[in-house]
């Protein structure tokens, strides 16, 4: 079962209606209300984008990152999930000059799971990884953003900086991660 940890983003219910369409099999649950002890009931996590910066949420999306890691557990980190992400390993994000807001096309440039080639993508954010902690590998760029996906060396732990859930290539990209 997959676990979507809504973070606030507004985007979220483009996530869902995605997953329901698709017929993927998810619960959906916030940080504040979510039991770190039953993490042992789902086989993968989506990490949602957020609209505000707050510590708890913060620690929770670390742990639940920090839980993937140690069981080898599907995740994928949405944007504020990618930032997250990196952060709990070491990495560091900035503020953007400017609001990234709208279609961007990336490019993947590293062999992968879930993605290859070129993808029309939305952007949707004011913070962006500004550096990657070793361990974690970028797999796309594009000419705004040198970080837009990410992956924890060999496993199935991934980050996007852009949204997923607002572009086919992103949906594409959703599904072929949920398929691992």
């Amino acid at each position: 079962m997959l676990l979507v940890v809504d973070n606030g983003s507004i985007y979220t219910k483009q996530l869902i209606d995605f997953l329901s369409k698709k017929m993927i099999p998810f619960e959906k649950q916030t940080p504040q209300y979510l039991n770190l002890n039953l993490l042992v009931n789902y086989d993968s996590f989506i990490l949602s984008g957020r609209r505000k910066n707050e510590k708890r949420i913060n620690e929770i999306n670390s742990k639940i990152i920090t839980y993937c890691i140690k069981n080898n557990i599907k995740l994928l980190g949405i944007c504020y999930g990618a930032e997250i992400l990196a952060l709990t390993l070491g990495g560091t994000i900035r503020k953007t000059s400017y609001l990234q807001k709208g279609n961007e096309l990336i490019q993947t440039f590293k062999d992968n799971s879930i993605c290859s080639g070129s993808l029309d993508v939305y952007e949707s954010h004011s913070f962006e990884i500004a550096k990657l902690p070793n361990i974690l590998v970028p797999l796309a760029k594009s000419k705004n953003c040198k970080y837009e996906i990410i992956q924890y060396e060999k496993k199935p732990i991934f980050g996007t900086q852009f949204h997923p859930e607002m572009s086919q290539d992103g949906n594409d990209l959703i599904e072929k991660f949920y398929s691992l």
